[in-house]
């Protein structure tokens, strides 16, 4: 375990070496990390000496491309960076993840996707009265979120429960090793956009007095029986975003449903009494595994895919692919 009490402590070897273990865990493969590890003790002393001397510099960036299924431009950082960003997001993951809202489910322990819609799932029985009455789902996105975290903004959110100079120093480094926002592709990213978007999650939940509210990232939704109070809320939260976090919602991506049309939320389509896989899903998967079925990586995406499947009522789709007929 990563021990955090002061810059020097969070900083120790023990630590370094903590946070190379977790770091290397599924890259043991790669030539970039099994390069810094043929000299590990070296590489990891080395770093221990500027952080301690306070001479530490965050290097450059190997930007590329993934399609996941959208095109996202990734971030990579060298070996030695990313061995500090892991140091840093146990740091801070443990000092801010119990000020975060219960229904926030990015990159949280006991959390994620198939967390979240099962909250979402109870949340809109709930609302239509076990299915018998109205509901409506208004989901929100932000406009280019990763792009448009404000350096400021955030170094005064760490502020908040951080005072020791050198550790703020040192996150203040990592921040503004990207010239503009939050690189996708860092491990700190993640925590720093919960740090970040908890401002929101306590806006609507606490100011805007809102029950019914789910957030992954920068999505997020609502729901209500009535769509005019739904209707009603997106002028105020547009406005704190772009007031108190230099953000703004996506114009085209601003959607109000009614429950039995189906909600789209998190890769599923939640409908009453049933979670169904998406279509654009379905069919990138078949595609997917036609493509992967002589690769050594195809065992893997089918196990995943059937993962997938296993949160949805899809035992058909699920058998086909098991029994690998998908060509």
């Amino acid at each position: 375990m990563i021990t955090h009490k002061s810059y020097s402590q969070l900083t120790s070897v023990e630590n370094l070496f903590q946070a190379w273990s977790e770091f290397k865990v599924g890259k043991r493969k790669r030539k970039d990390v099994q390069e810094f590890e043929r000299n590990l003790e070296d590489n990891l002393f080395d770093l221990r000496f500027k952080l301690k001397t306070k001479t530490y510099r965050h290097g450059n960036y190997f930007a590329f491309y993934v399609h996941d299924p959208k095109q996202r431009h990734i971030h990579k950082a060298s070996v030695q960076d990313r061995v500090v960003h892991h140091l840093l997001y146990q740091y801070l993951y443990t000092l801010f993840d119990s000020s975060f809202t219960f229904d926030s489910y990015s990159c949280r322990l006991e959390k994620g996707t198939h967390k979240g819609i099962l909250r979402l799932e109870n949340f809109l029985r709930k609302v239509s009265r076990n299915y018998t009455g109205s509901c409506w789902a208004l989901k929100l996105d932000i406009r280019k979120f990763f792009a448009n975290v404000d350096h400021d903004i955030l170094m005064e959110l760490l502020k908040r429960k951080i005072n020791d100079k050198d550790l703020l120093r040192l996150l203040k480094e990592v921040i503004d090793s990207f010239p503009q926002g939050i690189p996708l592709g860092n491990l700190t990213s993640q925590i720093f956009a919960n740090i970040y978007m908890n401002e929101l999650d306590r806006f609507i939940k606490h100011k805007l007095k809102i029950k019914y509210y789910i957030r992954y990232a920068d999505d997020f939704l609502i729901l209500s029986i009535n769509k005019n109070n739904l209707q009603s809320l997106i002028k105020p939260v547009d406005k704190f975003l772009q007031e108190k976090l230099k953000l703004e919602l996506h114009p085209k991506k601003i959607i109000l449903k009614r429950f039995d049309w189906g909600i789209d939320f998190l890769g599923y389509i939640v409908l009453p009494q049933y979670i169904l896989p998406r279509t654009k899903t379905k069919k990138r998967m078949f595609r997917k595994l036609k493509e992967k079925l002589e690769s050594e990586n195809f065992n893997q995406s089918l196990q995943s895919y059937i993962g997938y499947l296993s949160h949805a009522n899809a035992y058909n789709l699920s058998n086909k692919i098991a029994t690998q007929r998908f060509q």
